[in-house]
């Protein structure tokens, strides 16, 4: 008899499981897919996205380190959206050019302008690289709970409905555990490849940071002599 009823739980898939389950356990069931779901779709799009920035930023770097002049370079880039490095630069040089425009005498204040355009770019463009991480997390801390949570919902109906039909068999009991646990699994197929993705891709994201901050950093100190050079020069 126990032989009998393990061969008609195995016999039972993973979709009978859903449709069998109960209205809350299927509506976590239905929440974390979407989620797992949902995740993919964000890793898929951040390893896509970071790889393009990557690109982008090799290619600034060769047009800036090219010995192409500040000037030419800046018209390029203004005249189309930019990001990463680009955006930087442009913001840095459109501070340059406002102050000497309206006739800049002060190099500290000069300096702290171009600074500040450059940290409020640099802000913007980490918010993007990180935007759609949190999801991740969240998904990667809560799903298992959420499926844990299915699965004890799923396991208190199933000795509901074994105190009302009086019966212990393996048949009656394995069905509604299987359900059950069945939530839980889904909980860690969604939480796992978060979790993992979500430190690869702020890993990433970091990395990407640290090059934009020592790009801003040397522009910076780059901008700063050829203040120097300019102020020198009006006097």
């Amino acid at each position: 008899m126990a032989q009998e009823a393990l061969h008609a739980a195995g016999s039972v898939s993973l979709w009978d499981l859903f449709w069998q389950a109960g209205f809350i356990v299927k509506l976590v069931m239905i929440g974390l897919l979407v989620a797992s779901i949902w995740s993919w779709a964000i890793i898929i799009d951040k390893i896509m996205r970071y790889g393009a920035f990557r690109r982008q930023l090799n290619k600034f770097e060769s047009h800036f380190w090219s010995g192409q002049s500040l000037e030419e370079l800046y018209h390029t880039l203004s005249e189309r959206r930019t990001s990463g490095m680009g955006a930087l630069f442009v913001a840095a040089m459109r501070e340059w050019k406002k102050s000497f425009e309206k006739g800049a005498r002060s190099p500290i204040g000069l300096q702290q302008r171009i600074e500040k355009a450059m940290d409020v770019t640099l802000a913007r463009e980490m918010d993007s690289l990180e935007s759609r991480l949190g999801f991740l997390a969240t998904v990667g801390s809560a799903a298992p709970f959420v499926g844990l949570f299915g699965t004890v919902i799923g396991i208190m109906t199933s000795f509901q409905a074994i105190a009302g039909s009086q019966q212990t068999s393996l048949a009656v009991v394995a069905p509604g555990i299987a359900e059950a646990l069945l939530a839980t699994a889904i909980g860690l197929v969604a939480a796992i490849p978060a979790v993992v993705a979500y430190n690869k891709l702020s890993s990433d994201a970091g990395k990407l940071g640290m090059r934009l901050e020592a790009f801003a950093d040397e522009f910076s100190a780059i901008l700063s002599r050829q203040i120097d050079e300019k102020l020198t020069q009006q006097r």
